[in-house]
């Protein structure tokens, strides 16, 4: 009866429609309103500006999101963000993924990797003027143009070498903003707990709640004694950030009102229904089909070769936790008709635009057509692209495209091969040897030829290389490949970025021949899919502005889809009703790593956790209660007829409703005061739609507590000389 009040409450009050949005920092002013609501204080004119605090410390990764919370240059992120560090300094003689890492002072910090990066935004500027004046007609060359207009743009806020820029577009190309990000080139490692802290529960866990996961680990960003970006140096100096997160030390309790600062990967709530479905019917089962079949290999062959469990270790953890949102996605596609509701919206939004403009009403009919020559295309080049996955046909290919692309003037050469890209690319042909063996990526390669030639559409040069006598097999002879390439040897692989187009076709390396010989096809293919995307720049961006009118007509919340640039999301802590009809309260408590303790991974805490929590040594970072009765911060409306639960513990995760995504992971959780309480790390799995909708009543993030990350430190590992750095503060 209470628990029905209570949800008759929200829905009345409309409080379950007020934390869906991915917005842009400089909307902040334009939904105060909603911030106050949620018990945020902090002024949303000072979270549009990335000059102060806290935006100034949010900095991201490449591909996760993490923060500065010292004046040293400290910088706070998930476990699984920093993987590749830590396998990076992983040997089987010290396995820091085993066994975890701390740098009792900071000359013994170890190198993240040549590169780790960090990337501090600076500023955002509204360039859509700059990209979309005067842009041709014909589509190739509309699409050359845009391209055109972002190099530039790029050029001249590279002037200097310490930053990286990029154009990208919002609302389906309708606006572009130019991004500037100061590049931080000397990232180290100073402490990460085991692995069977950082992801205790594995792949079991992930996406599900309650979780018990130690998922943080620190790093440091290093600069040259002159304070600018360096390359890795024994001299150089912690940078000194503008500002660093204070961190609150009391927490925060359910029902308090909670943001989210980070960069977001992708999402798709504005695409039509018709791509869900193609999503759901097609694509989503053919990637997990792949993701599983490339996970079971992995595990069969580094079961018994630790160089393959260590080398394949971040693949592994990817694909797997790939394969649980794919999972999650059609399940959840299943469970509730999100394709109907999109369907039903866009009804809607037909009738709406019948009535204010029917000049317009052709615009979906148009899109879709384009949408199904899209999907046409995905069909056809997925498996002839995926037949080109060996690493080192993947290196031979960009190394013959480099080699064309530097006969053309900078400008005019695609973007990833300009001179920009060169330390990067440099970078990523050193990499490999860090994450490859001969004998799974043979393996892999294999299975996706197969895969190739299991379906109708084939490539002549491709099959040029498929075809074997009576005396060798298909596998013979794709493994005999490997045994007559210079490719395997990282100078041999450098060396390559310097010669010419004629010396790649010369070669006699069979992966440089191949890539030679699939050039052409390739560039085809290219070209097809940059004229369909210069179509496709005109029909979405109309689309989207008539989409947008629309939301505001009707008082729905108006934000890009996430495309990886900086994002502020709000909400507050919150349980939710699961799909097995559990209650899932907000926190969860120390004594459940005990209770799930089993000593096989991925339930194999270490015994120094397992003996802290056994002497009940918690400290100060033991309370007494987070108000973990169901929807708590009712109780702080109306008066409760029961009191709540006494928690007693150490909090070790919790939930919010803050719209987040892939990218999101490592992003610090804001109080309403701007002070770190934890780390974004997941989502339930009822929560992986919201990357196609946004459902209010179960969308919940999976946050690390910030007082299970000080007891860690504090408690079991000794981190005292990080707890020192920090500016705790208190309720």
């Amino acid at each position: 009866m209470r628990n029905a009040l209570v949800a008759t409450l929200m829905l009345s009050s409309g409080v379950v429609f007020a934390d869906e949005g991915q917005w842009q920092p400089y909307q902040m002013p334009a939904i105060a309103d909603k911030l106050k609501q949620r018990g945020i204080d902090i002024p949303a004119e000072q979270l549009a500006d990335l000059s102060r605090y806290p935006m100034n410390a949010v900095v991201g990764l490449g591909y996760c999101t993490a923060s500065f919370v010292s004046p040293k240059g400290l910088v706070v992120t998930n476990h699984h963000c920093a993987y590749r560090a830590i396998q990076y300094n992983t040997k089987p003689e010290h396995n820091y993924l085993d066994q975890g890492f701390l740098a009792s002072s900071q000359d013994k910090e170890l190198s993240a990797g040549p590169d780790e990066r960090l990337y501090i935004t600076e500023s955002v500027t509204d360039v859509t003027a700059q990209i979309t004046a005067n842009l041709p007609a014909e589509p190739l060359a509309r699409y050359e143009a845009i391209e055109t207009n972002k190099k530039a743009l790029i050029k001249e806020c590279e002037a200097d070498d310490n930053y990286r820029c990029s154009v990208p577009s919002f609302h389906n190309g309708l606006e572009y903003y130019l991004i500037k990000q100061l590049i931080i080139r000397d990232v180290r490692l100073v402490y990460a707990p085991p692995k069977s802290v950082g992801s205790y529960g594995g792949d079991i866990d992930n996406f599900e709640y309650p979780r018990h996961s130690g998922d943080f680990t620190f790093l440091r960003a290093y600069v040259g004694k002159d304070g600018k970006p360096a390359a890795y140096s024994a001299d150089n100096v912690p940078y000194v950030p503008k500002s660093y997160l204070k961190v609150n030390a009391d927490g925060v309790n359910a029902g308090d009102g909670v943001f989210v600062a980070g960069y977001p990967g992708s999402t798709s709530r504005y695409r039509l229904t018709s791509e869900l479905e193609f999503a759901s019917d097609w694509l989503y089962p053919v990637l997990a089909d792949r993701y599983q079949r490339q996970i079971d290999t992995i595990e069969a062959m580094g079961a018994n070769n630790q160089n393959v469990a260590i080398r394949y270790a971040g693949t592994l953890a990817g694909n797997a936790n790939r394969m649980k949102k794919l999972n999650g996605l059609l399940d959840g596609f299943r469970a509730t008709d999100i394709a109907g509701i999109k369907l039903a919206r866009e009804d809607a939004f037909v009738d709406w635009l019948m009535q204010t403009s029917k000049a317009q009403t052709e615009l979906i009919s148009q899109l879709e057509v384009l949408i199904a020559e899209y999907q046409a295309a995905t069909q056809t080049s997925f498996y002839f692209k995926n037949a080109q996955s060996s690493t080192l046909l993947d290196a031979a290919n960009r190394l013959y495209r480099l080699a064309k692309e530097k006969q053309k003037p900078d400008a005019q050469r695609e973007s990833g091969y300009q001179e920009r890209d060169m330390k990067m690319f440099e970078a990523s042909l050193k990499r490999i040897d860090r994450s490859f063996e001969q004998s799974v990526d043979k393996t892999l390669w294999l299975q996706d030829i197969q895969a190739y030639q299991s379906q109708s559409h084939k490539v002549a040069e491709l099959d040029k290389l498929l075809i074997y006598d009576n005396h060798a097999s298909l596998e013979d002879k794709i493994f005999g490949m490997y045994s007559l390439t210079g490719l395997t040897d990282a100078e041999t692989r450098l060396g390559w970025m310097d010669k010419s187009p004629e010396q790649f076709e010369n070669s006699a390396d069979p992966f440089i021949r191949l890539a030679v010989a699939l050039y052409d096809e390739n560039m085809a293919l290219e070209k097809e899919e940059k004229e369909l995307a210069g179509r496709l720049s005109i029909a979405r961006p109309d689309y989207m502005a008539a989409v947008i009118d629309y939301y505001k007509a009707n008082d729905l919340p108006v934000y890009p889809d996430a495309n990886g640039t900086l994002r502020i999301t709000y909400g507050m802590v919150d349980g939710y009703q699961s799909r097995d009809g559990l209650y899932k309260q907000p926190f969860t408590r120390l004594e459940g790593i005990t209770a799930k303790h089993t000593g096989v991974e991925p339930f194999n805490a270490p015994q120094k956790v397992l003996d802290a929590i056994a002497k009940g040594d918690m400290g100060e970072h033991k309370v007494e209660s987070v108000y973990a009765d169901p929807r708590g911060f009712v109780c702080r409306l109306f008066s409760c007829l029961d009191k709540p639960e006494q928690f007693d513990s150490v909090p070790v995760n919790f939930l919010s409703s803050v719209d987040t995504t892939g990218g999101n992971s490592g992003s610090p959780v804001f109080n309403g005061k701007g002070e770190l309480v934890g780390l974004n790390f997941d989502s339930t799995y009822e929560a992986i739609t919201k990357d196609w909708f946004f459902n209010p009543t179960i969308t919940r993030a999976v946050h690390v507590d910030i007082r299970y990350i000080l007891w860690m430190m504090d408690k079991v590992d000794n981190a005292h000389n990080l707890i020192d750095e920090l500016e705790l503060v208190r309720n």
